[in-house]
């Protein structure tokens, strides 16, 4: 498995998947799933409201994953997770963020697909601590790479420098 880490703003990458930083309900959100929703284009809020409820208002609980089309993205498909709200550390916030990667990971795997990219996941609106988020991020990718063989491809798309650097830092440990 090749890792990289791009400076760039995910919506623009043309992989065969890009996963989004989305919300339980998958209906738009502010920062990269705000980002994601409006390059990806209406058919996207459409297809996620047909993903069935898992409770009133949550089709993707916090730590699963989802897989739509990605519609008018360069991508040919959205994996949205949620990440967790950051509420100090004593919450299950490290294993519920592990959990993000591994199921994106494994739809990527079961729907074949060949190269796919993260944002940081959880470290915007929901504060979890670049510091802390970014560690796991490359564990979880790192270790997965080392039992599977798909996908063959995988990005961390950092929107700035420092997340950029912090994720290379990690990953050349």
């Amino acid at each position: 498995m090749r890792i990289e880490v791009f400076q760039t703003d995910i919506t623009t990458l043309a992989l065969d998947a890009i996963v989004n930083a989305a919300n339980e309900s998958l209906l738009g959100g502010g920062g990269v799933d705000g980002a994601i929703h409006r390059a990806a284009g209406p058919q996207l809020l459409a297809e996620c409201r047909a993903i069935p409820q898992v409770r009133p208002g949550v089709r993707c609980p916090t730590g699963e994953a989802r897989i739509t089309l990605g519609y008018n993205l360069p991508a040919r498909h959205v994996i949205h997770t949620v990440g967790p709200v950051w509420r100090g550390g004593n919450f299950d916030e490290s294993t519920l963020l592990a959990s993000c990667y591994r199921a994106s990971l494994h739809l990527a795997m079961e729907h074949g697909l060949a190269s796919i990219a993260f944002p940081a996941i959880s470290c915007g609106i929901y504060g979890y601590p670049p510091d802390s988020a970014v560690p796991i991020a490359v564990r979880e990718v790192s270790a997965w790479s080392a039992m599977h063989q798909a996908p063959a491809h995988v990005v961390f798309a950092c929107f700035g420098a420092g997340m950029a650097a912090l994720y290379r830092a990690a990953l050349f440990k």
